[in-house]
């Protein structure tokens, strides 16, 4: 995506949470936004100095085209493997707004639990932290993953567990995460 310092100017009024605290906004139509990161389907925005993220299904107010839906898998019975791969594949779709780095790549998720409910249905329990405790953007996130593993045919129960201990610390990211943030 082209990041560039051209502002877009918003077609609509649109949603968005403030970056870092997570207090749901509206940002009026017709505002100047830069777009400073699109990663996993949503967008971090700057606007009048103060950062943004927009989810995905408002992607027009940006003037960009929403993104579709994935394509659900064939109904049936599925593995357990089969699931977890699709699970862990959708955990690496969430970005915290302010790091371009997928939550999993940076070490924010330290349990994922996936036990059958039926032949072709799993519960899924997730334990993640933040890279900071008092991080506000903490239920968006959290939400953000419940409904990308919820999107997935065969998961239909999630569970989403903030947890502190033991803290994040850089040491967590993965070779790839230190490496793209210029940690190596």
């Amino acid at each position: 995506m082209d990041t560039s310092n051209n502002p877009v100017s918003l077609a609509r009024d649109v949603e968005a949470f403030v970056i870092p605290v997570g207090t749901k906004v509206t940002l009026q139509q017709g505002e100047q936004a830069h777009i400073t990161q699109s990663l996993g389907g949503s967008y971090t925005i700057v606007v009048n100095g103060n950062m943004f993220r927009i989810e995905g299904k408002d992607a027009d107010a940006l003037g960009l085209q929403t993104a579709g839906q994935q394509s659900a898998a064939a109904a049936g019975p599925v593995t357990l493997e089969q699931v977890e791969k699709e699970i862990w594949n959708q955990l690496r779709t969430c970005y915290d707004p302010e790091i371009p780095v997928n939550i999993v790549d940076l070490g924010l998720v330290y349990d994922c639990h996936i036990e059958p409910i039926s032949e072709s249905s799993y519960r899924v329990g997730v334990k993640m932290t933040l890279t900071a405790p008092g991080c506000g953007m903490g239920p968006v996130l959290q939400q953000d993953v419940q409904n990308k593993l919820l999107g997935l045919e065969a998961v239909d129960d999630v569970s989403v567990e903030l947890v502190w201990d033991p803290p994040w610390n850089q040491g967590m990211l993965s070779e790839s995460a230190k490496l793209q943030l210029g940690l190596m």
